[in-house]
C-alpha cells in the first residue's frame, strides 16, 4: 500500500469542519477503546485537523503536519506505525515467526502459516476485517499494521493462504515521511 508512497501521491489536503473532526475522533475512539483517554493529546480539539486525500482512495489524518491515522475508502482508521510505537497497547496484536519478518518488511501480506507456527501468536478474539498490529518474534515494537482477511479461529483452522493484508510496514513510504512539508 505505502511501498512507493511519496508527496507526489497526495492529491488534496483539506482542513475539516468541526463536525467532521468529531466524527473522525468518534470512529477512532470506537475502534480503539484503549486510546480514548489519550485522544485529546493525540488529536487536540483546538488544533486544525487536516485530511489528506491520496491515490487509491487513501486518506491520511494529519495534525501539525504529522500523519497519525490512515484509512481506505470508508474503512476503519488505522494508526501509523510511529503512533503505534508511542502507544503500543492500542491495537490487538498478531505475532509472526522469525522466518516471516523479512517478507513482511518488504511489503508481503502475512500468510496463515507464519502466524500459526511455533514462533507465531494469534489473539483469539480478533474477527475478520479488523486492524491488527503485526509483532515479530523476539522484537519489542510492531513491524507492520495489517487488516485481517480471516478471523483468528479461521486462520488457525484453515492455516493456508493470506491471513492478514499488510497495510503499512517499517521503512515503507509512509514511515519515511515523518512530516508532510
Amino acid at each position: 500500500m505505502f511501498k512507493k508512497f511519496s508527496l507526489e501521491d497526495i492529491s488534496a489536503q483539506n482542513q475539516v469542519k468541526a463536525s467532521v473532526q468529531r466524527k473522525i475522533r468518534q470512529s477512532i475512539a470506537d475502534e480503539y477503546p484503549g486510546l480514548e483517554p489519550l485522544l485529546d493529546d493525540i488529536l487536540p480539539k483546538k488544533v486544525p485537523l487536516i485530511v489528506t486525500k491520496c491515490q487509491n482512495h487513501l486518506n491520511l489524518v494529519v495534525v501539525n503536519n504529522v500523519p497519525l491515522f490512515f484509512n481506505i475508502r470508508d474503512g476503519p482508521y488505522m494508526p501509523t506505525l510511529r503512533l503505534l510505537h508511542q502507544y503500543p497497547d492500542i491495537m490487538k496484536k498478531f505475532q509472526v515467526d522469525r522466518g516471516a519478518i523479512k517478507f513482511v518488511l518488504s511489503g508481503a501480506n502475512i500468510m496463515c502459516p507464519g502466524l500459526t507456527s511455533p514462533g507465531g501468536a494469534l489473539n483469539e478474539e480478533v474477527l475478520e476485517e479488523t486492524p491488527v498490529a503485526i509483532m515479530a518474534e523476539g522484537k519489542q515494537h510492531a513491524l507492520a499494521i495489517g487488516y485481517t482477511k480471516l478471523s483468528a479461529k479461521d486462520i488457525k483452522t484453515i492455516n493456508k493462504g493470506i491471513g492478514v493484508d499488510n497495510m503499512h510496514y517499517l521503512n515503507d513510504g509512509l514511515w519515511k515521511m515523518e512530516r508532510l512539508e
